[in-house]
């Protein structure tokens, strides 16, 4: 890296920090006193309607007939869960939020355990920072002496939550004195804790990796089914555990795994989204968990007071079993090296690649030459330079965690082992990765289809609305505009 290049360091600046001290009085009449929201992880609009219209007795139909479905709904490019989890609790894009994937390069940072006299850090978000990631309880959650250091900041270490450049509808809910929580599947999803780590008044991720959980759709209901229970207790006005009595979370949620594992591992019979037997019981058991939340807001009272969304992360891709064509990511960074020697500090492969570069001028080359071997590395294009700031508004010679190459594949492509039983993956930008399903119901709004397209991210300003406050108070919405979504009567 040239020694003279100076990289934006995004943070909350002065006038960020007073606008999250506003006043807390409400921007209008409150629609409902909770907001519940749900990423069903990886499913696909298609999936959604295929299931509606098999099942029509399933708590999904039952809800989509009191509820807006939204046709044509797209999550963030790159369709990573860390994206697409912030999409729907910040109202921005990576270019906002300043993360691009769960495992990705700060050109500012320095390696965990270091003493921070070298630049440049993986930040892995994932399992990887665990105390134990073969163990449900991660073995006893994060562990610091595996995160990135900052040497702008005594060499300390960085967590998720301080890694998050924006605010959350967590931190704004909080702000006002009510409640928040969130159920995930790493604890790093402590990323939507706040800056300060204090926005969730409950918190609980159960490790999907331990034992392999990932690999399997029957072992990943069970981590499913736990989270589920966590969130019951939540409804009843104790925290995940049962034991401690917390206000009823005014914004809270969860994510499903058991239909994305499905995908990656059991596939579809067709390109039709006809699920396979493991991947139709994901599906079934996530309707039935589904059943057992709202019977749960029932009992409590709670339901009509609640606005229920039913979102994604990402969708999974191909679809299409006779597409998958798996290359070993080896080949495509070695591409890299052969293009020119030494130019790759990081890369992060899945059916996407991002590429970090030692230099920013280095980007033409490389891409040239991996253009060059397009069909062999499964490329459909790289995108860099211009491009970035284009599509993406991000600018890799401004911006430290901008990757300076981003590879979309050709379709099918996963950049994993050729031995490797996975059948999809997520990250890229394929309309099997990013055109996802996306459900609000609650009392009061009229059952109907939203056929125009719409970003997950404008579910954010959505939730806030509901809450009768201010969507302008979350700063990606600010800085990127995001309108609350069409349809809902509360939003206009």
């Amino acid at each position: 890296m040239a020694s003279n290049r100076k990289f934006a360091r995004v943070a909350l600046t002065a006038a960020t920090l007073a606008a999250a001290a506003f006043s807390t009085a409400p921007a209008h009449a409150a629609s409902y006193q909770h907001v519940l929201l749900i990423s069903i992880d990886g499913l696909h609009q298609a999936d959604l309607k295929r299931f509606i219209e098999t099942n029509g007795r399933s708590t999904l139909a039952q809800l989509a007939k009191s509820g807006k479905l939204y046709d044509n709904a797209q999550t963030t490019k790159p369709s990573d869960s860390f994206p697409g989890m912030l999409a729907l609790v910040t109202g921005g894009t990576p270019a906002a939020t300043g993360i691009y994937y769960d495992a990705s390069w700060d050109r500012t940072l320095s390696p965990a355990g270091s003493d921070c006299s070298a630049r440049g850090a993986a930040a892995d978000f994932d399992e990887a920072i665990d105390r134990n990631p073969d163990a449900v309880d991660a073995g006893g959650g994060i562990d610091e002496k595996k995160l990135p250091r900052d040497p702008a900041n005594g060499c300390k270490p960085i967590w998720p939550h301080a890694y998050l450049r924006t605010n959350t509808v967590f931190d704004l809910v909080a702000a006002a004195g009510k409640t928040a929580a969130w159920l995930d599947k790493h604890p790093a999803y402590d990323l939507l804790a706040g800056r300060n780590g204090t926005a969730l008044a409950d918190f609980y991720a159960p490790e999907i990796a331990a034992g392999a959980q990932d690999h399997d759709v029957h072992k990943t209901e069970a981590n499913d089914d736990l989270r589920v229970a966590a969130l019951v207790n939540e409804i009843n006005g104790l925290d995940h555990t049962g034991a401690r009595k917390i206000a009823v979370p005014t914004v809270f949620g969860l994510n499903f795994q058991a239909v994305s594992v499905g995908q990656k591992y059991a596939g579809y019979t067709d390109a039709a989204f006809t699920p396979s037997a493991d991947l139709a019981e994901g599906l079934a058991h996530t309707d039935r968990s589904l059943g057992t939340i709202v019977a749960a807001l029932r009992a409590a009272g709670l339901y009509d007071k609640t606005l229920l969304i039913f979102a994604s992360k990402h969708g999974n891709s191909p679809v299409d079993p006779k597409l998958v064509r798996k290359i070993d990511g080896k080949s495509l960074t070695k591409a890299v090296d052969e293009a020119v020697k030494g130019s790759l500090a990081h890369a992060t492969l899945d059916d996407v690649g991002l590429l970090w570069l030692a230099d920013e001028a280095q980007s033409k080359p490389v891409a040239d030459a991996l253009m060059a071997r397009k069909d062999e590395l499964g490329i459909a294009h790289v995108y860099q330079g211009d491009e970035l700031k284009r599509l993406w508004g991000a600018d890799p010679a401004q911006d430290a965690r901008v990757p300076n190459l981003f590879v979309e594949v050709q379709p099918g492509v996963i950049y994993t082992k050729p031995t490797n039983a996975k059948l999809a993956e997520h990250g890229g930008f394929a309309a099997d990765d990013t055109h996802v399903a996306l459900l609000v119901a609650g009392a009061g709004i009229k059952s109907g289809v939203v056929a125009d397209s719409v970003e997950t991210r404008q579910v954010a300003p959505t939730i806030l609305k509901a809450l009768g406050m201010d969507p302008s108070r979350l700063d990606a919405v600010r800085a990127q505009h995001t309108a609350a979504l069409p349809g809902l009567g509360f939003t206009k």
